[in-house]
């Protein structure tokens, strides 16, 4: 039982240890390039619309 408060360092020690697969970043598809478009119009409508508000202060 003495031993047991040493077990997470020897589980967490670099033999145990997977290497790191760095992810692979997958291109993105038309109907995601769509919708981004969409999103970056409205931000900027939007963006707009705050502008004229904050400019009649």
């Amino acid at each position: 039982m003495r031993f047991l408060p040493l077990l997470p360092l020897f589980l967490a020690s670099p033999a145990v240890a997977e290497t790191f697969d760095r992810p692979i970043p997958q291109a993105q598809s038309a109907t995601a390039e769509f919708w981004f478009f969409l999103a970056t119009l409205a931000l900027i409508a939007a963006l707009a619309v705050v502008a004229r508000v904050v400019a009649r202060r």
